[in-house]
């Protein structure tokens, strides 16, 4: 640095041609007589970048004015203090006051070299030095020691940072910083003196720093930072108040380099205290509108109870957020805590009182490089000009938050320009909001699907949502183009439209495929902060084709069976000999075939004309990861307004979220829907509900519901078995209703592998159809080869609405090619009929 320094001194001297020294006055100035005392001019000399007037107006002496020592004095402290300049001289030339200025150099281009465990812009966003900047020594040296911070924050201590200038032409430089990473400096161990209540292993869980260990490569918290451990001190003063140790305190923290001096040892020495419970509590206000008893009331505190701390913090924000609804925008609320080590109990008086009036002056919106200002704003509860109000400041955090644009969102208070005044600063971290996917998924019959889905949440900056997606597989091909404004016509309407076309292949579940094409639109708006309502129009034509299967009929019109398989004969090459007289091959919905299914009422072309509106209330704490609360939908859609089709269908679904301790989080979700049709009009199949896969975990795609089967019968008419008719006879339902119990349970692998676990249980039913919907039940003889019978075989519609469950662990894996999902399941109840799946995954890519 030194060498740096001296160079620097060099690199001005050359530049200005002569080595010249800041003074007050020259000497030969003392030898010139003065005519007058005045100054008559001021002249500016070596000047090149910067004009004369800006020298000028640093200076605080001016034609007409006295020559003044002092502010000669000041003048020339005022001019280096800008940094524009390497040396300056004032000197007196007669009645001339005479400025020489060597300007410093200006920045060209900033070169980092070296560098590998952080990149150029990480580097450049910590440095002031940037081109087109002046180049000072001072500058520089600070800039070296930012990039030493740098990396010792990730952990490199031996680190070395040069800073080597080039010159260039017209007084320019290129700021080169040559860097020396050195080893990354990591935590040999970790260790605790003076607990006795908890040990090492789950103190060293509750704070952030990890012992280094070969595992740990995707996480940088096993590198030792000062930073961090001063953060771990709070972390073990928030634990232990948070378990009644009221007197807790971190003795020291102490890190020590290892002898070899690649890594540090650490060690924190506490005092543990006491145990405490809440005793006493109390709420002292002299505000007319808020009464004592019913703020007690309110409290999450209860006496008796084990001391924690963050429950004092809760309570203040309590009684805070009720004075708010009460019309106090300014209150005080200042817990006094009183120990009592005798009866090891902390009694709290709660004093609210009217505080200072306080108004935003200003609402500065920091670090959104891609979101626009005007989406953030205009999601905030307070304006400019504003009370300022904390409970307005969280629900607008939690509506930023909702959009799901930012990763982290903080809302910070400074002073404003007056006592009364106060700047809010809103400081986000731009996430990833677009996500290319990819999901796959397997049963344990034949599922396998492929899914390729593009979505860009904030388009272009405004919030503005645009998906499309085209999705094949063996049973479906979809093309959606989807749009959404969030802002219609700059109001707080979400406005939205959709494009979509679909090729269902439902022949390996149900024996039926269809054809969609149609477009929606939509229109939403809110009711109050936490409940909206949305409202659609969708037109679209839906084209159902039941299996071609040839079959033969006889003269009579009815099926010719096979007497050892009596079901329908498939027409194959050659033809078969057996055709009896008068008989012929159709398909098997042929009007011809008396027996045909009542599936075969299913194949027609509609025009459906739907209009729809769908409620729900979110009343969650937590908009991404909820620990409390719980969020409502409900739904309907009318077919019939228009069209061919004429059906009401009602959905409902409702999840309930509880912390249970840690993170412990239970979801408790419960699902409904009922379809059905009007007008004397069949409920046509693609309208009925099927569940399964995604929507009911350990159950196949359309796996459960009604379905056309076969029971085999002996000659006693007792049931030996029940099967399907084919993988094929999936029917759906007209209701569904199905409940899901999620918990979300550690799994004690190291955080930094981005695993978390969840145990499931699903349980509920589909099914419900119309007596028309059912197969007609048929009823078979089987006999033996002299034609004897050996039993029967009946071929009907199980409509059992009786119930499904399973259970089963999800895992959730934040990988580096993006969020993966495993599902295992295991069936708890089932039907002889149903499909069922054990094991299911998907996988999506974020950018």
């Amino acid at each position: 640095m030194r060498s740096f320094l001296a160079s620097a001194v060099a690199l001005s001297s050359i530049i200005a041609g002569a080595t010249v020294s800041g003074g007050l006055l020259a000497p030969e100035a003392h030898a010139q007589a003065a005519s007058s005392d005045l100054i008559r001019r001021v002249i500016v000399q070596g000047n090149e970048r910067i004009e004369a007037r800006t020298v000028e107006s640093y200076l605080l002496l001016e034609p007409g004015q006295p020559f003044d020592p002092e502010r000669v004095d000041l003048s020339l402290k005022t001019l280096f203090e800008t940094g524009l300049f390497a040396d300056v001289i004032i000197a007196r030339d007669g009645d001339n006051l005479v400025v020489q200025v060597v300007e410093n150099p200006i920045i060209n281009q900033v070169i980092f070299e070296g560098n590998r465990a952080h990149d150029d812009e990480k580097l450049s966003e910590e440095i002031q030095a940037a081109p087109r900047g002046v180049f000072t020594a001072a500058r520089v040296q600070a800039d070296v020691q930012r990039i030493l911070e740098v990396y010792r924050r990730s952990g490199r201590f031996s680190v070395d940072v040069t800073p080597q200038y080039v010159p260039l032409d017209q007084n320019r430089v290129d700021l080169i910083f040559e860097i020396t990473e050195g080893p990354v400096t990591g935590v040999r161990s970790i260790n605790f003196i003076g607990n006795e209540v908890y040990s090492d292993r789950r103190l060293r869980s509750e704070i952030v720093t990890r012992q280094s260990r070969f595992w740990r490569f995707f996480s940088s918290n096993d590198n030792y930072d000062p930073d961090r451990l001063e953060y771990d001190r709070e972390l073990l003063r928030q634990f232990y108040a948070n378990q009644g140790y009221a007197d807790f305190r971190v003795v020291s923290a102490v890190a020590e380099l290892t002898p070899d001096q690649e890594d540090f040892y650490i060690t924190f020495t506490i005092d543990e205290g006491e145990q405490y419970d809440f005793g006493e509590i109390t709420v002292e206000t002299a505000l007319d509108k808020l009464n004592s008893d019913t703020l007690e009331a309110i409290i999450p505190i209860r006496e008796g109870t084990l001391f924690r701390g963050d429950l004092i913090e809760d309570t203040v924000d309590s009684l805070t957020f009720a004075a708010g609804i009460a019309g106090y925008a300014f209150v005080d609320v200042r817990p006094r805590i009183e120990r009592d080590p005798e009866t090891r109990k902390v009694n709290i008086v709660f004093a609210i009182d009217e505080g200072p009036r306080v108004y935003i002056e200003r609402i500065n919106i920091v670090g959104n490089t891609r979101t626009l200002d005007r989406v953030i704003r205009r999601e905030m509860r307070i304006s400019e000009g504003d009370a300022f109000n904390r409970v307005l400041i969280d629900q607008s955090r939690n509506r930023i938050r909702r959009l799901g644009f930012f990763e982290d969102v903080e809302i910070e208070e400074n002073p404003g320009s007056l006592p009364d005044r106060t700047e809010v600063d809103v400081r986000v971290t731009e996430g990833p909001t677009g996500e290319v996917s990819f999901a796959a998924g397997f049963s344990s019959v034949d599922s396998f699907l492929l899914d390729l889905n593009f979505t860009e949440r904030n388009w272009r900056g405004r919030g503005q949502y645009i998906a499309s997606r085209i999705q094949t597989s063996s049973r479906q091909q979809t093309i959606d183009l989807r749009f959404t404004e969030p802002r219609f016509l700059d109001r707080d309407l979400v406005a939205g439209l959709d494009i979509f076309s679909t090729r269902t292949d439902f022949l390996d579940i149900a024996d039926y495929e269809t054809q969609t094409i149609g477009g929606s639109g939509r229109i939403g708006f809110p009711l109050t902060d936490r409940m909206n309502m949305n409202l659609r129009y969708t037109l679209r034509q839906d084209d159902v084709q039941i299996r071609d299967r040839d079959i033969v009929i006889d003269g009579n019109g009815r099926i010719v069976r096979d007497p050892n398989f009596p079901f329908f004969i498939v027409s194959v090459e050659p033809i078969p000999d057996n055709i009896p007289n008068g008989g012929q091959i159709v398909d098997q919905c042929d009007l011809a075939n008396l027996d045909r299914t009542s599936l075969c009422r299913q194949e027609r072309t509609d025009l459906s004309s739907i209009v729809g509106y769908s409620f729900s209330w979110d009343r969650r704490n937590d908009p991404i990861r909820p620990t409390r609360g719980f969020d409502l939908g409900f739904s309907q859609e009318v077919a019939g307004f228009g069209g061919d089709v004429f059906y009401v269908k009602t959905e409902g679904v409702a999840t309930f979220y509880r912390g249970i301790w840690r993170d412990i989080i239970a979801s408790l979700r419960f699902s409904g829907g009922y379809v059905t049709a009007f007008n004397d009009d069949d409920l046509r199949i693609n309208n009925r509900f099927f569940r399964g896969g995604n929507t009911f975990r350990g159950f196949d795609v359309a796996g459960l519901g009604p379905r056309d089967v076969i029971i085999d019968m002996d000659t006693a008419g007792n049931v030996t078995n029940i099967r399907r008719a084919s993988n094929q006879s999936s029917l759906g339902g007209k209701v569904y209703a199905i409940g899901t119990l999620e918990l979300a349970v550690p799994n004690f692998l190291p955080e930094e592998y981005g695993i978390r676990t969840s145990l499931f249980t699903e349980f509920g039913t589909v099914g419900l159809l119309d007596e028309a919907d059912r197969t007609q039940e048929q009823v078979f003889e089987v006999t033996d080869v002299n034609g004897d019978v050996t039993g029967y075989q009946i071929l009907r519609t199980e409509d059992e609405t009786s119930l499904r469950a399973a259970a089963g662990l999800s895992v959730f894996w934040d990988s580096p090619f993006g969020p993966i999902r495993f599902d295992f399941s295991q069936i708890l109840a089932s039907e002889e009929y149903d499909r069922t799946e054990t094991f299911r995954f998907s996988t999506s890519t974020q950018f």
